[in-house]
């Protein structure tokens, strides 16, 4: 059986992998005829695929978080692998294989993420930060334990998001220390806030996206928290126009810093602009870990990284 992680062109493969993402797409020929663009995935990474001559029944038996075993011809095309599928079927209870298998995950438990994430919140002094931080992490309860971060870009697995918090929660302890100008009880609550509506921007099962809900499509993650922390602040009977209750929301609102990647808002207070480069740095680095992981390592270049200006990384012989 063979690994994403170890499909090289032009091999032929067999395996046992499950159905990321599926659309069924129309040829440009005359007459056009259906086929399927599906992202394949297993624990070592994951790949695009193409069904050609779709039937009907085809339409009526595969879908997004279903298990398959597939027999094809792996292909390069503009420069990243594909798959062309020739042969594929569900996956029958002989086969002995389970979801969970196929699920890439956090490299640590997710009860020591949100074991890190409680103690940090515990830290924090400013008594009302602490109130909104614990509302808002409150209002998305168990989905913080297995949720991702993104859909593609990084930390997009079972956990990511409790992870990416994590992981920005040191480098801010660390910058604190460098800077301490900065207040470590807004930096705390900013990373812990900054993406805490992704569970409700994104529907997600086992770490995998399917879709983005409503809420996530009309309103999105950044305007969601920013509620959040309103509502915590009425909830809490603090006042919506003191300095902690703004403060957090512009962190909120600006941590993408420019409208052309999403932010509302400039950064404009020093909490503000450091947790921007500390979100960029954590989700940039990932993107680059991420990518050599799944590369092989007979591979001396990455492929592309979207969230890199679709620059690839060459691994040193070191």
């Amino acid at each position: 059986m063979t690994l994403i992680k170890h499909m090289q062109a032009p091999d032929e493969f067999l395996g046992f992998y499950l159905i990321k993402e599926l659309e069924i797409k129309q040829t440009n020929t005359t007459p056009a005829k259906d086929f399927m663009d599906i992202v394949l995935c297993d624990a070592s990474g994951q790949v695009t695929a193409k069904m050609w001559d779709v039937s009907a029944a085809d339409k009526e038996t595969f879908f997004p978080m279903t298990l398959v075993k597939v027999q094809g011809l792996v292909q390069t095309y503009r420069d990243k692998l594909q798959v062309k599928i020739g042969r594929i079927r569900k996956v029958l209870p002989e086969d002995g294989v389970q979801m969970t298998d196929f699920i890439r995950s956090a490299p640590i438990s997710p009860m020591d993420l949100i074991h890190t994430i409680n103690n940090v919140m515990a830290s924090i002094t400013n008594e009302a930060v602490k109130s909104i931080v614990s509302y808002c992490v409150a209002k998305v309860g168990e989905k913080l334990n297995h949720y991702p971060a993104a859909k593609t870009h990084h930390h997009a697995y079972f956990a990511g998001l409790a992870y990416h918090i994590v992981r920005m929660l040191e480098i801010g302890e660390f910058i604190c220390k460098q800077r301490p100008f900065l207040n470590p009880d807004l930096i705390k609550a900013g990373i812990i806030l900054h993406d805490i509506a992704k569970p409700e921007e994104m529907t997600a099962q086992l770490g995998i996206v399917t879709e983005y809900s409503v809420q996530g499509k009309l309103l999105g993650h950044i305007s969601m928290a920013s509620s959040w922390i309103t509502e915590a602040a009425l909830h809490h009977g603090l006042d919506l126009q003191s300095d902690v209750v703004i403060g957090l929301q512009h962190i909120v609102l600006s941590h993408h810093n420019l409208p052309e990647w999403g932010s509302p808002v400039l950064p404009q207070i020093p909490e503000a602009v450091a947790l921007h480069y500390i979100d960029s740095m954590d989700a940039k680095l990932q993107m680059v870990e991420d990518s050599l992981q799944v590369t092989p390592e007979t591979d001396a270049w990455t492929p592309v990284i979207r969230g890199l200006e679709n620059k690839a990384m060459y691994r040193l012989n070191l």
